[in-house]
């Protein structure tokens, strides 16, 4: 499987951040590439302030355009994620597609980005976001595929189960900071695919350092073994990879983490 990652500089214009992310996944397709991922809110300057401004409905011109080109191209397309509007609600949602443009996945942002770092950042998505409630994962001829966005990955049990509903790839559309960016970035997505022994692919946007929000970038893809097979800087462009899905099998042989797993303790009370 070829795996595309589009790391996308965000702008203020709806219309032409889709109309670059359409370009990219045009390129990205004729590199080969098997599946495409954009990044989160890529339509959208990742702010509380644009949230609901910018949201669109499920069958909205964003998510029309990314399955139209998925079927164009003949790939799987996760479309990063927008602001989603649904009955006065906005979600931050990850549409998915497979190859004939049908939408395969949607996945709504389950862990709200609700912090604040004396001396850093400040961001509370619930003031404008809703949170979602469901698993996402997929399949494809390569494997099933599992969905979360950004800060579903510092949540352990969700990565896991995922992996436990079968998914081989856990692919995440992220906008990480310049605080949280540098400390947890890399750490976290290695974490992830060696604790599950998975292939993890994280897709963020580009850095504009005079935007609306700075993003790490630094789009990257992580073996089950914990080892980066693809990274990127904060720059735009592509970061492509070749994986083979079925290494997820040999390691988990070969170091049987999730076999010896002692679910028979796991929910012992303090006494």
């Amino acid at each position: 499987m070829k795996l595309a990652l589009c790391q996308m500089m965000v702008g203020m214009d709806p219309e032409e951040n889709l109309k670059k992310a359409l370009k990219m996944v045009e390129t990205a397709a004729g590199e080969g590439c098997d599946m495409a991922v954009l990044p989160e809110m890529f339509n959208c300057p990742y702010s509380n302030r644009y949230f609901r401004s910018y949201a669109q409905p499920e069958d909205g011109p964003a998510a029309r355009a990314m399955a139209e080109a998925a079927e164009k191209h003949g790939i799987y397309l996760v479309g990063g994620s927008i602001p989603e509007l649904s009955e006065g609600k906005v979600y931050n949602t990850s549409f998915s597609f497979d190859r004939q443009g049908r939408r395969i996945g949607k996945h709504r942002k389950v862990h709200l980005f609700d912090i604040h770092i004396t001396g850093g950042i400040r961001f509370m998505e619930s003031e404008t976001l809703t949170a979602g409630d469901s698993l996402t994962v997929f399949d494809t001829e390569f494997g099933k595929v599992g969905v979360g966005i950004c800060y579903d990955i510092r949540f352990a049990e969700w990565s896991r189960l995922m992996a436990l509903a079968g998914a081989r790839l856990i692919v995440l559309p992220a906008a990480f900071n310049m605080t949280t960016g540098p400390a947890h970035w890399d750490l976290s997505i290695r974490a992830r695919a060696l604790d599950n022994q998975v292939f993890f692919a994280a897709a963020s946007p580009a850095r504009d350092e005079n935007g609306v929000y700075q993003a790490y970038g630094n789009s990257c893809v992580a073996d089950p073994w914990g080892r980066f097979v693809a990274h990127t800087d904060e720059k735009e462009g592509i970061v492509y990879a070749d994986l083979d899905l079925t290494q997820t099998e040999k390691v988990r042989e070969e170091l049987p983490i999730l076999k010896h797993r002692r679910t028979d303790l796991y929910e012992l009370k303090l006494r």
